[in-house]
């Protein structure tokens, strides 16, 4: 099953205590994530609405694990003074910027050539097809003995 590696250093206790009204945990904003094991294959569903499939890079890194990075940048304008040499202040402007990323171990028996993703309905699924019996034999390395 994959593993989610995580950034958190501190025990539970001060997460807890550092989760009020004046310090919120860092990880508030981080979407869920949902890993379901079938005996073909995981699947890996990550909450992302209003993200499109331009947001996100799935991708497997140099030690074999699986990166999800999410980028999304939006402005939103609600202004007082339409006009461009504004001698005004805003009455309401809102930028929004998410940036997520997470890494997981992957299970040695994942073919990770078969490792598909597609977004739907707000959703990142991503499919790790696991390696059926015969590939497993093929991918048994024997050494000529001499």
């Amino acid at each position: 099953m994959p593993v989610r590696r995580t950034q958190n250093w501190l025990p539970s206790i001060f997460n807890d205590f550092f989760d009020n009204d004046w310090m919120v945990k860092a990880n508030a904003t981080a979407p869920a994530i949902n890993v379901f094991e079938t005996e073909k294959e995981y699947k890996v569903e990550l909450a992302a609405p209003g993200m499109t499939k331009e947001d996100f890079n799935v991708h497997i890194d140099e030690e074999n694990n699986l990166v999800i990075s999410m980028e999304k940048k939006t402005e939103s304008k609600e202004e007082g003074n339409k006009d461009e040499k504004r001698e005004g202040r805003y009455l309401r402007r809102e930028f929004s910027y998410t940036k997520f990323q997470q890494t997981m171990i992957l299970p040695d028996d994942v073919d990770k050539e078969k490792i598909s993703a597609q977004v739907e309905n707000g959703v990142l699924n991503i499919n790790l097809p696991k390696f059926t019996e015969q590939e497993k034999e093929k991918a048994k390395r024997f050494i000529d003995v001499k």
